[in-house]
């Protein structure tokens, strides 16, 4: 399980060292996309299966949502192989996306790891912080 908030600094042409807590977990290859509110999101080839059931909604219809989420995930993929030491270069498209500069974290979510630039993910931490227990009770609320 990925679990905690790493930081991690690009060295030259966006390489970075995927957190020694994670390489274990994720394996080799990994697969890297766009993910939402303007992060990336980092999962094992193994797990890539079922993240993409999750966020289709595991329809058998193509319907227009889901074509449009396949586009943003999947045309934004890349199968990556971490070199010896973890590191791997993240495509020039995604930094763009993202905004990533030099200062970045990695976010543990479970089964799936979140990159951050370092400015943007300490507003959001702010955000989710501030709103974390009016989340639960929406949840709770729901069930």
């Amino acid at each position: 399980m990925l679990l905690g908030t790493y930081p991690a600094r690009f060295a030259s042409g966006h390489r970075v060292s995927i957190p020694f807590q994670f390489k274990k977990e994720l394996g080799n290859p990994v697969i890297l996309a766009r993910w939402y509110e303007g992060c990336l999101v980092l999962v094992g080839k193994d797990f890539w299966n079922a993240l993409y059931k999750r966020i289709t909604g595991e329809t058998d219809l193509i319907v227009n949502p889901v074509r449009d989420t396949e586009r943003f995930i999947l045309s934004s993929a890349y199968e990556i192989f971490p070199d010896e030491q973890g590191r791997i270069v993240i495509p020039e498209r995604l930094v763009e996306y993202s905004g990533l500069k030099e200062d970045i974290y990695f976010i543990g979510l479970g089964e799936k790891a979140e990159i951050w630039d370092k400015v943007t993910w300490e507003e959001k931490e702010k955000e989710v912080v501030k709103n974390a227990a009016s989340y639960i009770e929406s949840l709770a609320n729901k069930k």
